[in-house]
């Protein structure tokens, strides 16, 4: 049997680590690969550990063993809770990752889908040892410089439009050092700010997680499924780190917090354009007017035109041309809410659109189709466009004031 082991464990990058009593074998493996997924199960399938770990957490776990829970989301409460930008990058990052498996003939995550069913198969414990997606997203939108948030956005949704093929060999050979160690890796700039909250910090959490998995003493020989990327960073911490690892876990899991000054912005801005129409009409009505004009037909046509662009329907492009120069200068409601609520009154997503989801947003024709993703282009672009409206009409209302309108 040991012979087996060494030989399954000699297909993929390992390492072998103990702490105190338990001896963790680290597995790294490729996100897309069926080798890993088929040694990832013969390796539950031996006998030769009482524990399993995995590179999830339990928003992915829920994922993989419930296909359907997308059906499940409320759609409301999430353009209500402000959740649509997350939900959607979610969306494109799992499309991302769609594309590369759909060229091999492979489900996204079948090494970690064959950790679940083999734990669950031979009745072995399994720990979930990774964050949860969804602050990680956020700590790493967080990290990075504002200037810098649009381009992040752009290049995670340019990954989904890109039809560029990506060879098996390419991958093996990642395998061996940097594999996939983040999608984010593919298309955004390689930064330490990204590198921290995507990579960094999840090696150490991981490495904290095994740690105080081995120090509760349950666990004597446990395999540790996580991407190769994290290898060398895991076994790092987990011999370096001398802090509890339940003080690194909680400090970890802190959302990070929001500086206050960005917060004050939409309400500066509102403040400097409701003077520039005071100032205006103080001067002249007509001037006032003309204004308060041009507020209208440009910050509520470049929202119409987000809601064109993300096809519509005709009622919620009026609603949004009509909302937008009201909800700007109220930044405690924002014309994206308006336009997003509208479409789904109008066009009520259907079982089906929930069934096809991550399936549709593979490509971009899919995210237009969809009406649930098409829910959520309709809140990103009459946003955008609002938002852009409102520093273009600011801009052009001070044109008037000083001269140059």
């Amino acid at each position: 049997m040991t012979n087996t082991i060494e030989q399954l464990l000699a297909q993929e990058p390992h390492r072998q680590i103990r702490i105190g009593d338990a001896e963790i074998t680290l597995l790294g493996t490729a996100h897309v690969s069926p080798a890993s997924a088929r040694t990832v199960a013969d390796l539950i399938a031996s006998g030769a550990f009482d524990t399993v770990a995995v590179e999830l957490c339990m928003s992915r776990q829920r994922a993989i063993v419930d296909p359907e829970a997308m059906s499940k989301l409320d759609l409301f409460s999430v353009v209500r809770g402000g959740q649509a930008p997350m939900v959607a990058a979610s969306l494109a990052l799992g499309a991302y990752q769609q594309r590369l498996a759909d060229q091999y003939g492979i489900e996204p995550g079948a090494e970690m889908r064959a950790a679940i069913h083999g734990a669950l198969d031979n009745g072995l414990p399994l720990a979930l040892i990774d964050r949860e997606i969804g602050l990680t997203l956020r700590r790493a939108y967080r990290a990075v410089p504002w200037w810098q948030r649009m381009g992040l956005i752009g290049g995670l949704f340019a990954s989904v439009m890109s039809r560029e093929q990506i060879a098996e060999a390419e991958i093996e050979r990642l395998k061996e050092g940097d594999m996939l160690e983040s999608t984010f890796s593919e298309f955004a700039e390689q930064s330490r700010e990204l590198y921290l909250p995507l990579i960094d910090e999840r090696d150490r959490y991981m490495a904290a997680h095994l740690r105080k998995l081995a120090a509760e003493g349950h666990s004597r020989r446990i395999l540790a499924v996580v991407g190769a990327g994290h290898l060398k960073g895991i076994e790092n911490y987990v011999a370096l780190d001398r802090q509890q690892p339940e003080a690194i876990l909680a400090q970890l899991e802190q959302s990070p917090p929001k500086a206050r000054w960005p917060r004050y912005i939409p309400w500066v801005v509102v403040g400097i354009i409701l003077t520039g129409f005071v100032i205006g009409f103080t001067r002249n009505t007509g001037l006032g007017l003309q204004m308060v004009l041009d507020w209208i037909m440009i910050n509520g046509g470049l929202a119409a035109v987000g809601a064109i662009i993300a096809l519509a329907h005709p009622v919620t492009i009026v609603t949004a041309a009509l909302a937008a120069p009201l909800t700007s200068l109220n930044p405690t409601i924002g014309v994206g809410f308006v336009a997003a609520a509208v479409e789904l009154y109008m066009r009520k997503p259907q079982v089906g659109d929930f069934a096809t989801l991550r399936r549709d947003t593979t490509s971009p024709r899919g995210w237009w189709r969809n009406r649930v993703s098409r829910v959520l282009l309709v809140f990103l672009l009459t946003t955008l466009g609002s938002a852009m409206g409102t520093y273009i009409g600011g801009a052009r209302i001070f044109g008037h004031l000083f001269g140059s309108g």
